[in-house]
């Protein structure tokens, strides 16, 4: 079991992992050993994760995020098959946790009358400025 938050736990079984070779320094262990971990979390069907969370963790994993639902994490950083399933866990669970943060709605504003006046009077200076610098 993979523990979120409080609220969200993504069970084993939603989890499929696939190992393979991996590129990169290792000798002749990296023809021999598959040490890269592709782990894929069908987040669409997952019964542990609100919709709005589905939502955010679509817009959040981009190109990772398939046709049919699920997010597809790869990683080869290191030369051991056990430390890459962990760093692959590691970064799912922080994807998700950025996806049950909701962000503050932004209220648009209008710039204070002042601000609008202040503005001018600058643009106005330093127009007179570059006026001055012209010859007759």
């Amino acid at each position: 079991m993979l523990q979120i938050d409080d609220r969200i736990a993504i069970e084993d079984w939603e989890l499929t992992e696939q190992f393979t070779r991996a590129s990169g320094p290792g000798g002749q262990n990296v023809n021999k050993v598959s040490t890269a971990v592709e782990l894929r979390f069908e987040a669409e069907r997952s019964p542990n994760l609100p919709d709005p969370v589905k939502r955010r963790l679509k817009r959040l994993a981009g190109r990772r995020w398939t046709t049919d639902g699920a997010v597809i994490i790869f990683v080869q950083d290191t030369r051991h098959q056990a430390r890459n399933r962990e760093i692959a866990r590691e970064r799912l669970a922080e994807l998700i946790r950025a996806a049950v943060f909701v962000p503050k709605r932004r209220v648009p504003t209008k710039p204070t009358k002042g601000s609008v006046r202040r503005r001018l009077e600058a643009k106005k200076q330093r127009g007179e400025v570059k006026a001055l610098r012209k010859g007759p």
